[in-house]
Protein backbone atom coordinates (compact mmCIF):
# COMPACT_ATOMS: atom_id res chain seq x y z
CA UNK A 1 0.00 0.00 0.00
CA UNK A 2 0.85 3.89 -0.67
CA UNK A 3 2.17 6.02 2.41
CA UNK A 4 -0.08 8.97 2.56
CA UNK A 5 2.00 11.50 3.20
CA UNK A 6 1.15 14.49 5.93
CA UNK A 7 1.36 17.52 4.54
CA UNK A 8 4.30 19.83 5.65
CA UNK A 9 2.83 23.68 7.56
CA UNK A 10 4.95 26.04 7.35
CA UNK A 11 4.82 29.81 8.57
CA UNK A 12 5.88 31.76 5.62
CA UNK A 13 4.46 34.90 7.44
CA UNK A 14 6.76 36.36 10.00
CA UNK A 15 6.08 36.33 13.56
CA UNK A 16 3.28 39.67 14.56
CA UNK A 17 5.00 41.86 16.00
CA UNK A 18 2.57 43.39 18.94
CA UNK A 19 1.21 46.53 18.11
CA UNK A 20 1.97 49.18 19.61
CA UNK A 21 -0.20 51.45 21.79
CA UNK A 22 -1.37 55.20 21.21
CA UNK A 23 -2.53 57.58 24.24
CA UNK A 24 -5.36 59.59 23.09
CA UNK A 25 -6.36 62.49 24.80
CA UNK A 26 -10.15 64.83 24.29
CA UNK A 27 -8.50 67.78 24.71
CA UNK A 28 -11.66 70.13 23.01
CA UNK A 29 -15.39 69.58 23.23
CA UNK A 30 -17.09 67.68 21.02
CA UNK A 31 -20.24 70.14 21.41
CA UNK A 32 -21.40 71.93 18.07
CA UNK A 33 -19.91 69.23 15.53
CA UNK A 34 -21.15 66.62 13.77
CA UNK A 35 -22.68 63.97 14.73
CA UNK A 36 -20.64 61.59 13.17
CA UNK A 37 -17.58 63.26 15.34
CA UNK A 38 -19.44 62.45 18.04
CA UNK A 39 -20.00 59.42 17.26
CA UNK A 40 -16.34 58.75 17.18
CA UNK A 41 -15.50 60.22 20.41
CA UNK A 42 -17.48 57.89 22.10
CA UNK A 43 -15.95 54.86 19.76
CA UNK A 44 -12.59 56.06 20.73
CA UNK A 45 -13.96 55.38 24.59
CA UNK A 46 -13.66 59.46 25.87
CA UNK A 47 -16.63 60.97 27.66
CA UNK A 48 -15.03 63.81 29.32
CA UNK A 49 -12.44 66.68 28.54
CA UNK A 50 -8.91 65.60 29.43
CA UNK A 51 -9.66 62.34 29.72
CA UNK A 52 -7.16 59.57 28.38
CA UNK A 53 -7.07 56.21 26.75
CA UNK A 54 -4.65 53.94 25.67
CA UNK A 55 -5.70 52.12 22.30
CA UNK A 56 -3.58 49.36 20.16
CA UNK A 57 -2.36 51.46 17.27
CA UNK A 58 -4.29 49.82 14.28
CA UNK A 59 -5.36 51.21 10.69
CA UNK A 60 -8.85 51.42 11.58
CA UNK A 61 -8.04 53.89 14.74
CA UNK A 62 -5.83 56.20 12.47
CA UNK A 63 -8.61 56.53 10.28
CA UNK A 64 -11.10 57.57 13.55
CA UNK A 65 -8.33 60.11 14.77
CA UNK A 66 -7.67 61.40 11.68
CA UNK A 67 -11.43 62.27 11.45
CA UNK A 68 -11.23 64.26 14.89
CA UNK A 69 -7.66 65.05 15.18
CA UNK A 70 -8.82 68.67 15.56
CA UNK A 71 -10.43 67.08 18.84
CA UNK A 72 -7.65 65.21 20.51
CA UNK A 73 -4.42 64.89 21.26
CA UNK A 74 -2.68 61.67 20.57
CA UNK A 75 0.62 60.30 21.40
CA UNK A 76 2.55 56.95 21.55
CA UNK A 77 2.55 55.17 25.40
CA UNK A 78 5.87 55.06 26.60
CA UNK A 79 7.04 51.49 27.43
CA UNK A 80 3.91 49.61 27.75
CA UNK A 81 2.68 47.47 24.51
CA UNK A 82 -0.73 45.60 23.84
CA UNK A 83 -1.14 42.57 22.20
CA UNK A 84 -3.55 41.86 19.45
Amino acid sequence: MTEKKKPTTKNTRPAKAPAKALKITLTRSPIGTTYRHKATIIALGLRHINQTVEQADTPQLRGMLAKVGHLVHVEAAAGKEKSG
